[in-house]
């Protein structure tokens, strides 16, 4: 599988990839620079723009040409057109000494969004006091967001909280924990947005560590490796399907995009500088034969118009 280079930004931390298919545009964020970028997929021109804290996620909305941006602290709803910004209301207590991390909304458009320790200086610069250049464990937490607002911590005691998804059906939830090495598997309701029957799903592979992942129209889980140089198809049963290298050690996280759904664009990180990476922290694009699915929307309800 041929994978090319479609946009070589340098992010330290390129993130938080969603397809915008009204726009025939991708979005995705890098976290250390604070920036959210966009390729236009029939120009190949990217525009970027500057927020005020490290930027970590990204979601379409239900509100035509307005995005949620999940930045460290918060989540604000966001109009790229005009560049105008509404507070969504919510924040993570104890920020800055923890930030938020992945994120996405579900099929009934609540958001879920994992947290870790904060490794992102006021300027910018990468925390090299954080063990390990990352996070402690056990700082993170699992949170979902309601339509109106409020939220509830399903899960605590996280190190790096990653790859928020779904299965094809919506009754699978997807979670993952970098410092862990592992993603689980839980029982999802739709109707409620409860999670049950925590279960080991790919844990322990060799490549490096669990990233962000996207799940494709059969179900397998597409998952990045930081550290890994590499992109795991994995089957519904756990079994590795594929692994895909990659031109860069540190592959952050995936979506599906392209008018077909069948190009998988793929973010990838420098803040690390190996040797010899000229593209590391560019936005790679794989074709692939089985598609992707659309993307969830958020349906926060926001305090104003924007």
């Amino acid at each position: 599988m041929d994978v090319r280079c479609v946009a070589p930004t340098n992010d330290r931390c390129g993130e938080g990839a969603v397809w915008d298919a009204s726009a025939d545009a991708l979005y995705w964020c890098d976290i250390f620079r604070f920036l959210v970028h966009r390729y236009d997929q029939s120009t190949g021109a990217v525009r970027s723009w500057l927020f005020d804290e490290p930027v970590v996620a990204l979601a379409l909305t239900t509100r035509p040409g307005e995005l949620m941006v999940a930045l460290g602290s918060r989540l604000v709803l966001w109009r790229p057109a005009s560049d105008q910004r509404v507070d969504l209301g919510f924040r993570l207590p104890n920020y800055p000494g923890v930030r938020l991390n992945d994120g996405r909304p579900d099929p009934a458009g609540r958001f879920w969004v994992g947290s870790m320790q904060n490794n992102v200086k006021a300027d910018g610069d990468l925390d090299l006091t954080v063990e390990g250049h990352f996070a402690r464990p056990g700082q993170g937490v699992l949170v979902r967001v309601e339509v109106d607002g409020s939220h509830a911590v399903l899960r605590s005691q996280i190190g790096i909280s990653n790859t928020v998804c779904w299965s094809p059906d919506g009754r699978t939830f997807y979670f993952g924990d970098t410092l862990e090495n592992e993603i689980r598997a839980f029982d999802f309701d739709p109707a409620s947005g409860a999670i049950s029957n925590d279960r080991p799903f790919f844990a322990g592979f060799g490549r490096g560590n669990p990233d962000g992942s996207c799940v494709d129209a059969e179900g397998y889980l597409w998952n990045c490796r930081f550290g890994g140089g590499c992109v795991v198809r994995v089957a519904p049963d756990g079994r590795i399907d594929r692994v895909v290298d990659l031109p860069a050690t540190d592959i952050t996280t995936c979506t599906f995009g392209g008018r077909d759904l069948k190009t998988l664009f793929i973010t990838s990180a420098n803040m690390r500088q190996h040797p010899g990476e000229r593209l590391a922290g560019s936005l790679f694009a794989l074709a692939c034969d089985v598609p992707g699915l659309p993307e969830h929307r958020a349906a926060m309800i926001a305090p104003a118009a924007i």
